[in-house]
């Protein structure tokens, strides 16, 4: 399987893969990426390096280092955790122009996480000296960096409240809504359900809400019984984002009410 932390060859750029003009426009919908200069967009696209995986190849893999800065231009990449008990843990999905290995490529250390391609996906990745010449060429990308770090951090820090104040159901209709808002398609017919645009194992569900597959089920079945969902072979449709967004509201009230209180 293709992974983009070996060696890569120094190909002339005439003949190297190419990014195509969906996929930058892709990269380019991404508000932190195109919030940075102009002439510091242009040297990223023109430096990074461009592979492309099918589904299942190994992108990084958790215990080794991470030579490459990077980010998905098509497809989707999945990032899951071995355990020291073995088991594996979905951690994210994450669609086009959401860049990662900063931190591991900067600090030197091995990987925690492994991701792999979730369906035909395009690669871009920038070779560790690049990105460190890009610092110093660019005086305002350290801040930037800095900037996407903090976002990484606030994100996870509500992911942390979401655990501890929200029930099980109401993360699961929070999660449906976060994957249907960043695959699903935008241009669903009427009075038709919305599917997540990600085909998912109910096992890799239940990772990313924290839960078991046993309890995942259980709340699926609900929310289907509600109007909310549809579980079909093909996936999961979203029938009813109103009420589920009203469900994540009411969750997200009751959170804070309690901790108010205690």
């Amino acid at each position: 399987m293709n992974a983009i932390q070996r060696p890569i060859p120094d190909t002339p750029s005439s003949v190297r893969p190419l990014l195509t003009a969906a996929e930058r426009e892709a990269i380019g919908r991404n508000a932190w990426f195109s919030a940075l200069t102009p002439s510091l967009r242009h040297d990223i696209l023109r430096l990074g390096h461009v592979t492309r995986h099918a589904h299942g190849d190994t992108i990084v893999e958790q215990g080794q280092p991470i030579r490459h800065w990077f980010t998905c231009a098509s497809g989707a990449l999945r990032f899951r955790r071995h355990t020291a008990a073995g088991k594996q843990v979905t951690l994210a999905y994450v669609e086009p122009g959401i860049w990662v290995g900063e931190a591991e490529v900067l600090y030197g250390r091995p990987c925690t996480y492994d991701a792999h391609a979730h369906g035909a996906t395009t690669v871009l990745s920038v070779p560790e000296p690049v990105l460190r010449n890009l610092l110093q060429e660019h005086p305002s990308f350290g801040q930037a960096l800095l900037t996407l770090q903090a976002k990484s951090m606030r994100s996870l820090y509500f992911v942390m409240e979401d655990m501890a104040t929200m029930p099980l159901r109401a993360r699961l209709a929070k999660q449906l809504l976060h994957l249907l808002e960043r695959f699903g398609s935008r241009h669903a017919p009427a009075q038709s359900g919305r599917p997540l645009g990600l085909s998912l194992a109910q096992e890799e569900l239940a990772g990313l809400v924290g839960s078991s597959r046993q309890r995942l089920n259980v709340e699926l079945k609900w929310l289907e019984r509600q109007g909310m969902i549809s579980v079909r072979p093909r996936g999961i449709e979203v029938l009813d984002e109103e009420a589920m967004q009203a469900l994540v509201a009411q969750a997200a009230a009751e959170g804070a009410q309690d901790v108010a209180t205690d």
